[in-house]
């Protein structure tokens, strides 16, 4: 039998934003957190490395830009890129699907402790 050869799209879409942080990242960079220090007040629970790191693999991908401005202090903002903003829809279809889990949970220690897991 023969395999497939047509990318999974599934596979392709993880390849992009699987993982614990970069969703969220692009849910506080839509939300206004587009420095870095803003983003990591945001995501308290993420190390500056691993922020650091996955700011750049989302602008690799084309999910992110980054924009430099030339002051002193050098300040450098992130953005959206088109192909962020399509992601927008999968992060807010989460964020609902939370907001509906944590209302349905019949036991509020269960609310603070996913929260403090972040």
């Amino acid at each position: 039998m023969e395999r497939d050869s047509t990318p999974d799209p599934m596979i392709h879409a993880m390849a992009h934003v699987g993982g614990k942080w970069k969703l969220m990242i692009l849910y506080v960079i839509d939300n206004g957190s587009n420095r870095f220090g803003a983003m990591q007040r945001e995501i308290p629970k993420i190390t500056k490395q691993m922020l650091s790191q996955q700011l750049r693999l989302l602008e690799a991908d084309g999910l992110l830009k980054r924009k430099i401005f030339a002051e002193i202090p050098p300040r450098v903002e992130y953005s959206l890129t088109k192909r962020g903003r399509a992601l927008l829809k999968v992060v807010n279809a989460m964020k609902t699907w939370g907001e509906q889990d944590l209302a349905a949970s019949e036991k509020p220690e269960e609310k603070s402790q996913l929260a403090m897991d972040l």
